[in-house]
């Protein structure tokens, strides 16, 4: 059996004595050893413990990691299995610093604690640094922090109609994007200022300037206070600042998400492929994910429902999102969402464990599958 332990690497014959172990004085040396072969790597020592173990004639090795065993067994030709919590292994985990003491590796009992608290720190510091280093984790924050000032713009912009309607109530129906009634607030302020030329000035088209200039003049509003106005005009600049700041994030979002999940991003895009992830908790985890729970992802609250009451579950959750799904007939929408799910959970693959680009083939295939779906499904019968 091969023990990766935080004092050291030890192979145990069949009745748990030491045949062969690497070990050195360094803490850092074990943390990085124990993390390096977590991540699948067969490192100097243990590769050195492993040619001695085969050149012994030891044909069947034991590991506690399956990942570990199937390494093993591919590269270095020997039956490996994985071992368990065996009684051997249990025992020899109890006695780690007795026996490590009796090897002659620490002074005494309390020396080996010590080392192996100092290895059991250092391991959890550089987890914690190599997750936080994770690209992906990073685009589900500003995925989250683009929801939220969206929903904050949304917000302001709504108190903005509210108070400025009581001086030009009109304008509220003439200009449904909240930035283009932000900005004209901000470079005009009150109704009198809103002629054809200015409103031309801060780029509105003809036509529309002259509708507003003319409801400008007949407004039923009530005359604008100047403190009020200003005040007013102040809130206008914070909220269009956030406006700017969201599509700064939204264009790091595009070049971050081509870099994390090409392949995901290539189907679904920048902003849904991010939303997909972030609901999942990070690609890795989206990758493990089968397609029937891809398909489902952020609708959880409709699928225990339907468990609980035993009303049909929902065919899709974020990925409705997807414009062509969005916009198909009710009776193609199930399936079009698990042909959908079926290349999200590829590609996602790919992108998580390192394959190479292919989005745009798979996005081909995908529309083509779409489009079988539309010729050959035809509407139920009423």
């Amino acid at each position: 059996t091969i023990l990766i332990t935080t004092a050291g690497i030890y192979a145990l014959d069949s009745k748990g004595r030491v045949i062969d172990f690497r070990f050195k004085p360094d803490p850092e040396w074990a943390a990085q050893t124990i993390l390096n072969i977590q991540r699948g790597q067969i490192t100097d020592e243990l590769n050195q413990i492993l040619t001695n173990l085969k050149g012994k004639g030891y044909k069947r090795l034991a590991f506690e990691d399956s990942g570990l065993a199937e390494e093993v067994g591919l590269r270095f030709g020997l039956k490996t299995e994985t071992s368990g919590a065996s009684k051997v292994v249990s025992r020899f985990k109890e006695d780690l610093c007795e026996s490590t003491v009796k090897l002659g590796l620490f002074r005494d009992v309390e020396a080996c604690r010590e080392y192996a608290h100092n290895v059991a720190v250092l391991l959890a510091e550089k987890t914690v640094t190599r997750e936080t280093q994770k690209r992906d984790l990073h685009a589900i924050q500003i995925i989250r922090t683009i929801d939220d000032l969206d929903k904050t713009i949304n917000l302001l912009s709504g108190r903005v109609r509210e108070w400025y309607g009581l001086h030009f109530p009109e304008l509220d129906r003439l200009l449904e994007k909240h930035e283009t009634y932000l900005r004209l607030i901000t470079d005009l302020g009150s109704r009198q200022n809103m002629t054809v030329e200015t409103l031309k000035s801060v780029g509105l088209p003809a036509e529309e300037a002259e509708i507003i200039a003319g409801k400008a003049r007949t407004s039923m509003g009530s005359p604008a206070n100047p403190e009020d106005m200003a005040l007013l005009q102040e809130l206008c600049r914070e909220t269009l600042e956030l406006c700017r700041c969201r599509r700064r994030m939204e264009d790091f979002l595009k070049s971050l998400m081509a870099e994390v999940a090409p392949n995901i991003t290539s189907i679904l895009g920048p902003l849904l492929s991010a939303r997909l992830i972030s609901i999942a908790g990070s690609l890795e985890r989206l990758a493990k994910m089968p397609a029937s729970t891809v398909q489902v992802l952020g609708a959880e609250k409709a699928l225990f429902r339907s468990l609980r009451t035993g009303t049909k579950p929902p065919k899709h959750g974020v990925i409705f999102q997807y414009q062509p799904l969005h916009s198909a007939p009710k009776w193609l929408r199930g399936k079009i969402a698990r042909a959908l799910s079926s290349k999200i959970s590829i590609a996602s693959r790919i992108d998580a464990f390192g394959g190479e680009f292919i989005g745009e083939t798979m996005r081909d295939d995908l529309e083509r599958k779409i489009m079988d779906i539309r010729k050959e499904c035809r509407p139920p019968k009423q």
